[in-house]
């Protein structure tokens, strides 16, 4: 019997940008070219890294875009970055689109972080933070009637309670699914007459927070964000449909 020939694959080579911009990241990350120290020159990583200055050029757009290096205003020399919020949300909530994460799994998500915030924010919150989330309370009583005042109170509402819990992984976990999550707040309450029992657990939340009383801020939370997708099924909403990116209000508040 005739031997059958070996199969091989063809070896995928990746654009020489890339390689560029990857060793450029781990030079970042790794530390050994710091947040806010200056980048060599184009002419001069080319020179070093043996490519031409356009593929040093495209690879900078790419590492721009991730938000790993920038101009400061008024130079042209680029320095190494943090990564703003922004950038990472946008990125991950694309992804979760695009692997048509179901408003469920952003739910489940949601209570997990909402409830660890509340109760780190008992824990840390201070003076100033409480004035804060006081005024937030006294605007969303007063928007009772005006459902998208009301959903824009209610946002930046657990925005303080999350940057009172002082932990950036949990923000930076959160920010890209309340992107896709705070934003369909605005069909429940369109469809319901939620106001008042999103204001009462707000207030219980914040008497938790002004009292330090981690566990019952938790508690409060965490019933704030389950009643949450009771509303949702209420307003004949399908809690188990791939998210979408909201699309923009209009004048009148329409979806």
């Amino acid at each position: 019997m005739k031997p059958q020939p070996q199969k091989f694959e063809p070896i995928e080579t990746e654009p020489a940008y890339q390689t560029v911009s990857r060793t450029i990241e781990q030079k970042i990350v790794s530390g050994e070219i710091k947040i806010g120290e200056p980048l060599p020159s184009e002419m001069a990583l080319a020179e070093r890294l043996g490519v031409h200055r356009s593929t040093v050029r495209e690879a900078i757009r790419a590492l721009e875009q991730n938000g790993l290096v920038a101009r400061r205003r008024g130079q042209k020399r680029l320095h190494a970055t943090l990564p703003g919020t922004a950038e990472l949300s946008k990125r991950f909530s694309t992804a979760m689109i695009l692997h048509e994460i179901t408003f469920f799994e952003l739910w489940e998500t949601m209570l997990c972080l909402e409830t660890a915030a509340a109760k780190a924010a008992a824990e840390h919150v201070t003076e100033d933070e409480l004035e804060r989330i006081a005024e937030n309370l006294e605007k969303t009583r007063k928007a009772l009637a005006d459902n998208l005042s009301l959903v824009e109170f209610d946002i930046e509402f657990h925005e303080l309670v999350m940057a009172a819990a002082k932990n950036r992984a949990l923000t930076l976990a959160r920010e890209p699914i309340s992107q896709l999550f705070m934003p369909a707040f605005y069909s429940v309450i369109s469809r319901l007459n939620a106001g008042e029992r999103l204001l009462a657990a707000h207030e219980h939340i914040y008497n938790a927070l002004v009292a330090n009383d981690a566990t019952t801020a938790r508690d409060w939370m965490e019933r704030h964000v389950v009643d949450f997708r009771r509303g949702y099924e209420l307003a004949n909403l399908d809690i188990h449909q791939p998210v979408d990116r909201p699309a923009q209000k209009t004048a009148d508040g329409g979806r």
